[in-house]
């Protein structure tokens, strides 16, 4: 027996106990399953190595650590909460809440997430404007600044940011800065070792432990958290870079939707970051430090859940409450994401919601920044629009927008895309918005963002060309692990 049939045997035997683990073991989604499957039987050897970096399952790993405190804290006010919605009491006894105990409930459930209550926000859809307020609202600290971003560059946007981090960090304020090791994989040493300098701290969230070679490549950090002195958060879209100001000569505008916050769900925000920050460094920061300085009487009125979800969890916890959301609605959906990849069981919410006669509108981008993605994005949306959605492709540069708004009364937005990658793959934060103003203003953005787009329909859609058919085919197939 010659070394090549021994080679031969030995990628058979692999693929197959390999095959094995996917199907029996790994309990992942059927069609996550089938796609690997693809890849074994089509490319045995690089499917192989394929798989040892982007097929592992983190479900079962116990990755962030709570202070014993504070999560005894949060888990009484969330069974607190469970109960009052059972016994219909204040404040879920209020109408805006009253009709959507089921989704509340399920956030609490799900993912532990409390609603508070006293908040206020303002949307910025624009860079500019975002970026502007956010760097006024850093040079005003005075305690702490908890910046967490899955892309932060070294353009003119991050040099300014990092100017000001530094700046902070040399008055006495306490600087952490936490980014995705991939998304930030192009952020000059030079700038972190600056801001380490001057006494700010800095992490990435899953670093290679070998060079070249990341076997957790696979599982990137998409939240955008930024808190300062536990007064003011922001959440949503928005990475640090110049194309996030519109100056991309490739996207042009760049259309987004974030979030800045003031009131109790910073706690919940602030929660977020510290489960990261303490993942990626090893510290142990104590959570009740930066619970205490917060806004203590704020007077809003906005009613917020902070929902997030990852890959080490059980539920697909920010899916789930889409799902919930969509099928809770009577007159409208709107939605807009950069990337429209859902499960069959979020397609099927949007379809089922359609087909009851419930006006359904979805935006993408007209301009594609994955390819492959963007494929997979245009496979899904003929059964939409035949279930009777209407579909609007955005042309005033380039959409990243994530928000769905449901009968104008509540909103989601956040981090997570509706595609696989933010569903299983990504670790991601979104915050639920109970308040019919909030969402007005969110829905009339959206009819806004319409007259700036095309309507694509069925005549449309049957017009594509065989060659984008093929790969729509193709990227539809792969679309449980794009």
């Amino acid at each position: 027996m010659n070394i090549i049939t021994i080679l031969l045997a030995f990628i058979i035997v692999s693929n197959i106990l390999l095959g094995a683990t996917v199907v029996f073991l790994e309990r992942k989604s059927v069609s996550s399953t089938w796609a690997w499957l693809m890849i074994l039987s089509f490319l045995p050897i690089l499917g192989f190595i394929l798989y040892l970096i982007f097929g592992q399952n983190l479900s079962r790993r116990k990755i962030f650590k709570w202070d014993h405190m504070v999560h005894q804290r949060t888990r009484e006010l969330v069974g607190n909460q469970m109960l009052a919605i059972v016994n219909q009491e204040p404040p879920f006894s209020e109408p805006i809440l009253s009709d959507y105990h089921g989704l509340i409930y399920l956030n609490l459930n799900n993912d532990e997430a409390p609603l508070t209550m006293n908040n206020s926000l303002s949307i910025y859809t624009d860079g500019d404007s975002k970026f502007q307020q956010l760097l006024e609202d850093l040079r005003s600290a005075q305690h702490h600044i908890h910046i967490e971003y899955y892309i932060f560059r070294g353009d003119f946007l991050g040099n300014q940011i990092i100017d000001t981090l530094i700046q902070k960090a040399k008055e006495g304020v306490i600087v952490r800065l936490l980014v995705d090791d991939e998304g930030s994989r192009r952020l000059p040493k030079k700038l972190v070792r600056r801001l380490e300098q001057a006494g700010g701290k800095f992490q990435t969230f899953f670093p290679g432990r070998l060079p070249l070679v990341n076997l957790r490549i696979n599982y990137r950090n998409h939240r955008k958290l930024v808190i300062i002195d536990g007064k003011i958060g922001y959440i949503g879209g928005f990475n640090v870079g110049d194309e996030y100001l519109g100056l991309s000569h490739k996207f042009g505008f760049w259309r987004d939707t974030h979030l800045r916050l003031i009131g109790d769900s910073i706690n919940s925000i602030q929660s977020r970051f510290l489960l990261d920050w303490n993942q990626a460094s090893g510290e142990q920061v104590p959570f009740q430090s930066y619970y205490s300085i917060g806004e203590k009487n704020h007077n809003g009125e906005v009613g917020i859940q902070i929902v997030s979800s990852g890959p080490d969890q059980k539920w697909e916890q920010i899916k789930n409450a889409f799902i919930k959301m969509i099928l809770s609605a009577k007159k409208t959906v709107y939605i807009q994401t950069p990337y429209l990849i859902p499960d069959e069981s979020l397609l099927n919410a949007i379809s089922i919601a359609a087909l009851s006669h419930v006006d359904v509108r979805i935006m993408i981008p007209n301009k594609p920044d994955h390819p492959f993605v963007y494929w997979a994005t245009y496979s899904n949306i003929g059964l939409l629009l035949e279930a009777g959605a209407r579909v609007y492709l955005y042309q005033n540069g380039f959409l990243h927008a994530k928000t769905i708004v449901v009968d104008e009364r509540l909103a989601t937005v956040g981090t997570s895309n509706l595609d696989f990658r933010s569903f299983s793959l990504n670790f991601e934060v979104n915050a639920f918005i109970y308040h019919q103003q909030t969402s007005k203003q969110l829905a009339d953005i959206f009819k806004k963002d319409i007259k700036l787009s095309k309507e694509l329909t069925m005549t449309d859609y049957r017009k594509r060309p065989f060659n984008i058919k093929v790969k729509e085919s193709i990227s539809r197939l792969l679309s449980p692990v794009l």
